[in-house]
Parts: structure tokens; C-alpha cells; sequence
């Protein structure tokens, strides 16, 4: 089943995230299972929205390698995430809709 990730992650710059999709490469060596991913920066810092389609494909992600990339680029903190089941996912011009 297809799972929304959000992850809001205080103090984390544009800077940082561009270095970090450096080191991971996920555009470059798309992750199994990612179906879509949407970032956004305010005051506070990075929000992520990502659909994949499991959470063990996330999670599987997360394990290999992002984690291991933000410990090399040395991201504060912790972020704030939230995994829940899709009811829906659509991405005008590359899927069908539900």
C-alpha cells in the first residue's frame, strides 16, 4: 500500500539539502519504490512531502541511504516525520487519476 511521508526538520537550510541530494543522489539513482517527492523551506526549515509505494520501501530508503547521508553532511537535530496510508495518489502528467 502506498504510504504520504511528511518530515519537517527545524534549522535545516537550502544549503544543506543541496548538498545532501549531492551525496545521496536520489534524482540521479532514483530510490525503489519513490513515487514522488516535494521540498519546501520556510523560517523554520526543510519540509518534505514524499509518496512511496510501501513503507517498507521507505523505510528501506531511509536505512541504506538517507540517514547515512545526513550523518555525513552533519544535519542538526532530529526531524519531525509522519508516515501514514495513502487513500490517493495522483501526479498530473505521470499518473492516471484514482
Amino acid at each position: 500500500m502506498a504510504v504520504l511521508m511528511r518530515m519537517d526538520w527545524k534549522g535545516v537550510s537550502p544549503e544543506q539539502y543541496d548538498e545532501l541530494r549531492k551525496v545521496v543522489n536520489w534524482e540521479g539513482n532514483k530510490p525503489a519504490g519513490a513515487l514522488s517527492h516535494v521540498m519546501a523551506f520556510d523560517a523554520d526549515g526543510a519540509h518534505v512531502n514524499d509518496t512511496w509505494e510501501s513503507a517498507e520501501a521507505l523505510q528501506t530508503f531511509l536505512d541504506a541511504r538517507l540517514l547515512p547521508g545526513c550523518a555525513q553532511v552533519g544535519l542538526p537535530g532530529q526531524p519531525d516525520v509522519i508516515v501514514m496510508p495513502a487513500y490517493a495518489v495522483y501526479i498530473p502528467g505521470i499518473t492516471d487519476a484514482p
